[in-house]
């Protein structure tokens, strides 16, 4: 105990600043501050590349529902997903354009039927009178664009998870 107190104030005399966390070698200098704000490119497709493609799963989309394949939103979402773990754009900007072009690829059809004299405003009114929804037909068409909409972000989720991250993700 008493060399204890002998060995208390001098330098060195417990090794505090060689602790090192177990499997790494150095320590890196802090990467410089970045504000998201800045004008940089943080993507690796460009702008129209994306546009194009979400455009291209819209009309996939519009095509699907139209043949009554419910599910291809969910579809398009993983391939959103595993195409953007490669293109680089960040979830904020992906996951509101994965949305919009669920909702825009279920809401053409039903555009397109309305405009023909299908009765869909009807067949709306009824969905949203058995859910326990208002009863008018925007309710309907709303609750319709919002599954395809979750069921986009489901697989675009999907897709980002089972897309391995690059090396240069890691270290960003």
């Amino acid at each position: 105990m008493t060399a204890e107190f002998r060995r208390l104030g001098k330098k060195g005399a417990y090794r505090l600043g060689q602790l090192r966390v177990q499997g790494v070698r150095e320590v890196r200098p802090p990467r410089q501050f970045r504000p998201r704000f800045a004008r940089h490119r943080w993507h690796r497709w460009s702008t129209s590349t994306w546009l194009l493609s979400l455009l291209a799963g819209a009309a996939v989309i519009a095509a699907a529902t139209a043949v009554g394949w419910w599910f291809v939103p969910f579809v398009v979402g993983l391939g959103a997903g595993l195409a953007n773990r490669i293109g680089g754009w960040p979830w904020r900007v992906a996951v509101p354009a994965v949305a919009t072009t669920a909702a825009v690829g279920w809401a053409a059809p039903l555009w397109v039927g309305v405009l023909r004299g299908l009765p869909y405003g009807a067949v709306a009114r009824v969905i949203a009178a058995l859910t326990g929804l208002p009863g008018g037909a925007a309710a309907g068409v709303i609750g319709t664009l919002l599954i395809a909409v979750v069921q986009a972000l489901a697989g675009y989720w999907l897709g980002r998870a089972l897309t391995p991250r690059l090396a240069e993700d890691l270290f960003r």
